[in-house]
């Protein structure tokens, strides 16, 4: 039996008054996911745990069947192992995002999607005059960077930039949370304030603004931790090869800790116009020599912070049209029978531009199984589904069959 799970980051949305109450999800044309669905098995699962924030680092854990309040250290430990950065004692990690400020305010969490090679050079200038043998910046992709502080302390309070868009940054600066973590919180902030002096007039900042593109004047830490203690997805449930392909270094680095190969694709942006042919092939060829294949496209989440509703539907349509449908030709001619799911990590509603807890809709399909009365997959018809409301490892284990 082989595996693979489509997940559609921050697919599921909420009711858009302007578009007939409906969801992108509903709004879709996607006949080969719905295919799925009125063939398959639906329900709902909860992702996220009241006492966690709703991020796709700790939704994508639980997804694969991790008890996050448990092993969870932050998003820049994750996005540390897909770079392949060693942390050693006491190293504190965080995702650095390069960001835009204007009027003093968050205007945008991602730099404008500024591209690889330009942010590229911006942390190496911001390197060259702000490292120390305490501190280090790593280039990743587009927006999302790591920082690495030495002797760092992780009690601190941390507010992701896309959920704080149009909000004045020193309202949401780094805080400590005990004593113990104030000169961290004072290092990170100086930081902050620096970066937005050296960056102000780089010339990188200058091509982008006279191009009319947002200019990367600020950094932004959050999501700190140190290296986690991780079982494998073979310790857990058995499964002896899996890949992950992702064009997100977190979903990369989560895949590291969990035993999991990763598979790079040429053009794979993380945005809407990333290479979905190339990773949909990557993906089938991938289960020829693994047991379980975790696809992550993240297309609709951007879509979802800039709160286009438009874009959003058409990188469903686009997952529908350009990934599902392949992979549905491809797995259907191969001897080995091929278990799908497709389900998002959370909902990202373009009303908030921000991530919510609330439960994601998800189908398994396999061949010959006895569907249930989803007709369709969407935020609403799924609660007809027969697997109800799981939790915790509850989906992974239903979907491998070992519960």
């Amino acid at each position: 039996m082989k595996y693979i799970i489509i997940l559609g980051d921050g697919m599921s949305d909420e009711p858009l008054k302007n578009y007939g109450g409906k969801t992108p999800l509903q709004m879709a044309k996607k006949p080969h996911i719905d295919w799925l669905a009125k063939h398959g098995r639906a329900g709902q699962l909860i992702t996220v745990p009241d006492s966690m924030h709703p991020g796709s680092e700790v939704a994508n854990m639980a997804v694969l069947g991790y008890n996050v309040e448990k092993v969870f250290e932050g998003r820049g430990v994750l996005e540390a192992a897909s770079m392949g950065v060693k942390l050693g004692p006491g190293d504190l990690a965080m995702r650095c995002n390069l960001i835009t400020i204007q009027h003093e305010k968050i205007k945008n969490h991602s730099a404008g999607h500024i591209s690889s090679e330009e942010a590229s050079e911006i942390i190496s200038f911001l390197n060259q005059n702000l490292a120390s043998e305490q501190v280090r910046f790593y280039a990743g992709v587009s927006y999302r960077h790591l920082l690495v502080v030495k002797n760092g302390v992780k009690d601190l309070i941390c507010t992701p930039p896309h959920d704080v868009p149009g909000i004045r940054f020193l309202d949401v600066a780094v805080k400590a949370k005990t004593e113990k973590a104030e000169a961290t919180s004072r290092l990170l902030n100086d930081l902050i304030l620096k970066s937005q002096k050296l960056l102000e007039n780089h010339p990188v900042n200058i091509k982008r603004q006279e191009a009319g593109k947002e200019p990367a004047n600020s950094i932004w830490p959050w999501s700190p931790g140190y290296k986690p203690a991780m079982p494998t997805l073979n310790e857990m449930f058995g499964v002896k090869k899996s890949a992950v392909i992702s064009a997100v270094d977190l979903i990369q680095g989560i895949g590291v800790y969990a035993g999991m190969e990763v598979i790079q694709v040429e053009g794979a942006t993380g945005l809407f116009n990333t290479n979905y042919e190339g990773k949909a092939k990557a993906a089938v060829d991938a289960l020829k020599e693994n047991d379980l294949v975790y696809l992550h496209i993240e297309a609709s989440d951007e879509a979802g912070h800039e709160g286009d509703v438009e874009l959003k539907t058409k990188t469903i349509e686009y997952l529908d049209q350009r990934v599902v449908k392949y992979i549905l030709e491809e797995t259907d001619k191969m001897d080995e029978e091929v278990v799908i799911s497709i389900l998002p990590d959370h909902p990202t509603p373009c009303a908030l531009r921000t991530h919510t807890r609330d439960a994601v809709p998800f189908i398994i399909y396999k061949k010959g199984m006895q569907p249930d009365k989803t007709e369709v997959y969407d935020e609403f018809d799924v609660k007809n589904g027969s697997f109800g409301l799981l939790k915790g490892d509850e989906f992974i284990k239903t979907f491998l069959g070992t519960e």
